[in-house]
């Protein structure tokens, strides 16, 4: 049966269950948006930018573990892509992106919207390749689809337009023989028996747990038992650790909790499982240590490992455990449970409220949005303070999720991850966490809410600046110069797009607002002003970090902006 080019790559992303497109239409995606019209069990989402459409397609992956789908036209329709496509590469979700290409006999002429998308994206995928020929369909397709999801990442397919509505005779049916399917990695029982025999001689082991540890809840937990462990968690890890866990001791890094800082420092042996943790500083480099991870090449690269072992977590520890001896000596265990007791109710102190108040504290308006949210809330978060209070704040019990930038690090995600997750769990509560910065830099999706009628939940952190960036200036010694939002009244802004919208800048008026916001049956958009001169500290200050603020202390009072050292006593010490 003859096919066109179009007809076969939408069949072959139906055949492995994809069900949505995200994307602007173009020209060049005709052919290819024509077909999913025309088809049953597949739809094309329009979203306002498609940035937002590849942070959407990587949400859905999150959720479900299957391939999800973007597309771009060409030239700048796709190079919009590339920022989504970065943090889905990144994140390590099954993401295939349509790139459409300017016409096949006007490539390499500097034609109108020429770019080069098999150059351009080459970095954030694992499978990018110009379709240029209408035989190559078929295989190319389906290789895209597996390099996905076998690889758990980015696949980019370019496809010109013209190419699209070209015909295949004698097209076959597509053929994905690795879907649903799944290999198990082990590592070798020598290296085993080295592992066991490392973590057996230690008088004390703290386990570093990331995302990694998704599938093996029930081992970590074993293996914790079994040696006396403290777990440490990495923030994308934190919703697969963090739930039903006795020996959790919260996170570690720049977002963590002194607890979690502590029980790394000072144990004589590092566990390391599914983790690819990025600062160093934060972990000990003179211990020994064992890490497990199914990428090689991840091995040894953030502290020094002793014996790596190449293999899925869970199996993993399965077959580590037998080997392992139990510690009777507990007390490394119970002196980070102690910590982790005492850095938490520092940190619930610091998330109050007095009515009256001017603006009020961000940790208040986490911890609040924390209790009253679904026990199955799906959460996003935009990058910076946000994050900080969501990975401070917010409780994981197996059911809740928490999806952000967390490896890429980009502005602007929360709201277009609220989409994904949304259309992919339409029973479920979805909470986007945003930064004012954030929400204004792809405001559009606003509307993109208002269209497709997604009872998404916007929480707006409102301080008027871009308040982690100011931030981290103030730690090495800057003026904060550059970082303030003249910002709107976002409540009045979502109504105009035909959101309900609320605004609070009274602590007093946060309770019953949550609740009204919370409990509205479509998009709701929630704006929350609060205190910008609110510190998030980290779990360890090191002496360039006190040098550098002294010396922004010092050029604050020389350039007549002490008022701002005050609101900071005053926010953050005077409490």
């Amino acid at each position: 049966m003859a096919k066109t080019v179009s007809e076969i790559i939408v069949d072959t992303l139906m055949a492995a269950g994809v069900t949505r497109v995200y994307g602007v239409v173009g020209d060049s995606l005709n052919g290819i948006t024509d077909v999913i019209r025309a088809r049953e069990g597949i739809e094309w989402i329009h979203v306002r930018n498609e940035e937002a459409g590849a942070f959407a397609a990587g949400a859905e992956a999150h959720l479900t573990g299957t391939l999800a789908v973007c597309a771009g036209s060409c030239g700048p329709g796709n190079t919009h892509l590339i920022n989504g496509l970065y943090d889905c590469h990144r994140s390590r979700v099954p993401v295939l992106a349509i790139a459409a290409q300017i016409p096949s006999p006007e490539i390499g002429t500097g034609y109108f919207q020429e770019t080069h998308p098999e150059t351009t994206f080459k970095e954030c995928s694992s499978y990018c390749e110009l379709l240029s020929q209408p035989t190559q369909a078929v295989r190319m397709t389906e290789a895209a689809v597996q390099h996905a999801l076998g690889q758990r990442g980015v696949a980019v397919l370019v496809v010109p337009g013209d190419v699209s509505h070209e015909k295949v005779p004698d097209a076959p049916a597509p053929r994905l023989p690795v879907l649903g399917r799944r290999a198990v990695l082990r590592p070798a029982d020598k290296d085993l028996q080295e592992a066991a025999a490392l973590l057996n001689s230690a008088a004390s082991v703290t386990i570093m747990a990331g995302a990694g540890c998704a599938e093996a809840h029930a081992e970590l937990l074993q293996a914790a038992e079994k040696l006396g462990a403290p777990v440490v968690h990495a923030l994308r890890g934190k919703e697969y650790v963090e739930p039903n866990n006795p020996y959790d001791v919260g996170l570690s890094g720049l977002l963590g909790f002194h607890s979690g800082y502590e029980a790394l420092m000072s144990c004589d042996a590092l566990l390391l499982l599914g983790t690819d943790f990025p600062y160093a500083q934060f972990l000990p480099q003179d211990v020994r240590a064992v890490q497990v991870d199914i990428r090689p090449e991840h091995i040894g690269r953030r502290t020094r490992v002793e014996v790596g072992l190449v293999g899925d977590v869970a199996e993993t520890l399965r077959l580590l455990l037998p080997q392992l001896t139990p510690k009777t000596d507990r007390r490394h265990l119970e002196k980070a449970l102690d910590n982790y007791r005492q850095s938490r109710q520092n940190l619930d102190e610091l998330a109050t409220g007095e009515p009256g108040d001017t603006s009020l504290h961000p940790q208040y308006l986490t911890r609040l949005l924390d209790e009253q949210a679904a026990p199955d809330a799906i959460f996003t978060c935009d990058v910076g303070t946000p994050t900080v209070w969501a990975a401070r704040y917010l409780r994981m019990n197996g059911q809740r999720r928490l999806i952000g930038s967390f490896n890429h690090g980009s502005m602007a995600n929360a709201l277009s991850q609220a989409i994904g997750a949304q259309l992919t769990r339409p029973g479920q509560q979805v909470v986007a966490l945003c930064g004012d910065g954030g929400l204004a830099m792809l405001l559009g999706e606003l509307l993109t809410l208002r269209q497709l009628r997604l009872p998404v939940k916007i929480v707006v952190y409102n301080n008027a600046s871009l308040a982690f960036v100011e931030l981290e200036m103030k730690a090495a010694g800057y003026l904060q110069y550059g970082t303030e939002l003249d910002n709107p009244n976002f409540a009045a802004l979502a109504e105009a797009a035909g959101l309900h919208g609320i605004r609070v800048t009274d602590p007093g008026q946060l309770p019953s607002a949550l609740d009204g916001f919370l409990s509205h049956p479509g998009p709701a958009l929630l704006d929350v002003v609060v205190k910008r001169s609110e510190l998030s500290m980290p779990p360890t200050i090191a002496a360039e970090q006190v040098k550098g603020f002294s010396l922004y202390a010092l050029k604050a009072i020389m350039n007549g902006r002490g008022d701002e050292l005050l609101e900071l006593a005053k926010t953050n010490l005077l409490r």
